[in-house]
């Protein structure tokens, strides 16, 4: 029996809308609505259908087969079908003209496959229509980028700074050293020379 399950699942009709549900559109502008049914068993006679708000039929079409392309069945004049079933993808997206404000909501792509003892599935896909598309504050995101900016600048800066230092006190140690050796031979041969003339220095009388 589970292996039965994974075989309709398997089987089963699917319609989908893309990676995202929503869509924003200018007022006036046209807008794609996207969506592509697949089945692993093929379609005959399939039945898609596009409802605007679940009841309002706005776009219906048939398609005989794979084959062939959609026939339009019903259609509204403000809609127009730009999709394509003979190709790789069932595509059946269709494009919305002249948006209006009244045409903001849901909009379902319903299909059915008489093939698949008329499985039936949908997809729902959500239209927003604005009079103008806001642009994206990068303010913060700038101010962010510049203070990462300057903090790796006065990092890489200090950095430079230590090694000038530690570069400066090591050559001061190295000539100190120097100085020392230096030092130390003067007084050996100074003491030498004391020692040579107290060497010549009479001895005490007893």
């Amino acid at each position: 029996l589970p292996g039965l399950q994974v075989v309709a699942i398997a089987l089963a009709l699917e319609v989908s809308v893309g990676k995202t549900n929503t869509v924003m559109a200018l007022n006036t502008s046209n807008v794609l609505l996207p969506c592509t049914f697949t089945t692993c068993i093929g379609f005959l006679d399939l039945v898609f259908t596009w409802y605007f708000n679940s009841t309002e039929l706005i776009y219906q079409g048939k398609i005989k087969s794979k084959a062939s392309e959609p026939t339009v069945v019903t259609s509204n004049p403000r809609v127009e079908f730009v999709g394509s079933t003979t190709g790789k993808d069932n595509n059946i997206s269709i494009v919305l003209t002249n948006v209006e404000f009244s045409d903001a909501g849901k909009y379902t792509c319903h299909v059915k496959n008489p093939k698949e003892k008329n499985a039936q599935h949908n997809a729902t896909i959500f239209l927003t229509v604005v009079q103008k598309m806001v642009e994206t504050d990068n303010t913060v995101t700038l101010i962010i980028v510049g203070v990462v900016g300057g903090l790796i600048g006065l990092l890489i800066l200090f950095m430079l700074i230590k090694r000038v230092v530690l570069f400066i006190i090591k050559k001061t140690q190295d000539g100190k050293k120097e100085c020392l050796v230096s030092s130390s031979g003067n007084d050996n041969t100074e003491n030498g020379l004391a020692g040579s003339k107290a060497e010549q220095k009479a001895p005490p009388k007893a």
